[in-house]
């Protein structure tokens, strides 16, 4: 691990400030920073610690929705009352990801941010877009069976992992911040995160400094919701592919996948086939896909992980 200075930042837009120079970077629960850290993936030259900041509560929005600061860890987000009631989708993706070791670790703004568990990503000795930009990514070409069939660039066909993201991505979220020169903002949760294009280590919305805040819930909008993770093995494992549904007992929902694409797979469009099946939806979800021979394999899961989650919502309205 290199050397690195560090401080512990008291007020929100502080911590921005002291982020906003060239090498640094924020750390809260660090279960994937310090990883990184110890690899040399990541080199950060200044850590601003955020911990002591009052982002830890779960507070309900005027318009009925809940407002989950940043630093509300992964454990208690997925425990808590309300959450379980009405965004139960939440609470799931959440308790499919990780062991209970990082939950209780993990913040909620950490979760949104990991990055990409691509293995080239993780090897220093092969070139990726993502740690070295124009280095080449060399997933192209490689052993591909876990990664993107869909949304994925010549330049880089990662995977985003988060299950929490995927739910977020269902129930229409949007992410707080505030800004070095303290202005805020409210990214719609669509747009938090990037697709590859040619710019694969701009994974997100975030200009230089700017700190999450919170995540807002709107209100509640009930149905059956699911969250199906598949996987390799039964725990402790991303997501070959995962599906979190909302279905409504009209046969009307919404669904995001996981573990397809470098950012939550979600096509609004696509939903209003979800009264016609599984195939039609996923048919729409992946018209412009383009898997290779080892993942090709992950479009046609997808369909059958959506269809059974369509089944047992419509067994157990």
């Amino acid at each position: 691990m290199r050397p690195f200075t560090y401080e512990r930042a008291r007020t929100p837009r502080e911590a921005a400030v002291a982020a906003r120079a060239e090498g640094a970077k924020f750390i809260a629960g660090g279960t994937n920073l310090l990883d990184l850290m110890k690899l040399e993936i990541e080199t950060p030259t200044h850590l601003v610690d955020v911990n002591g900041l009052a982002l830890d509560k779960i507070e309900p929005t005027g318009d009925g929705g809940l407002r989950i600061g940043a630093l509300v860890r992964n454990t208690d987000l997925a425990a808590d009352p309300r959450v379980r009631k009405n965004y139960l989708l939440l609470s799931r993706a959440l308790l499919a990801g990780a062991s209970g070791q990082l939950r209780n670790k993990a913040t909620t703004a950490g979760n949104l941010l990991q990055r990409t568990r691509c293995p080239y990503f993780y090897d220093p000795n092969q070139p990726c877009n993502k740690r070295q930009p124009g280095s080449g990514c060399s997933a192209i070409g490689g052993y591909t069976r876990s990664l993107a069939v869909v949304g994925g660039s010549e330049a880089c066909i990662a995977t985003h992992s988060s299950d929490m993201a995927v739910a977020m991505r269902a129930l229409d979220a949007k992410v707080e911040t505030v800004q070095p020169d303290g202005s805020e903002r409210a990214i719609p949760i669509a747009d938090f995160h990037r697709l590859p294009g040619d710019t694969p280590h701009l994974e997100t919305a975030l200009t230089p400094g700017e700190l999450i805040t919170s995540v807002v819930l709107p209100k509640p909008v009930g149905g059956k919701q699911v969250y199906l993770k598949v996987r390799d093995r039964a725990s402790y494992a991303f997501a070959l592919v995962s599906v979190g549904a909302i279905v409504h007992s009209d046969g009307t929902g919404r669904v995001a996948l996981g573990g397809v694409a470098p950012k939550p797979w979600r096509d609004e469009a696509a939903e209003a086939d979800l009264p016609r099946g599984a195939k039609a939806v996923t048919g729409r979800l992946f018209a412009e896909a383009q898997p290779t021979d080892e993942n090709a394999f992950k479009v046609q899961l997808a369909e059958r992980t959506l269809g059974a989650i369509l089944t047992e919502a419509r067994a157990n309205p």
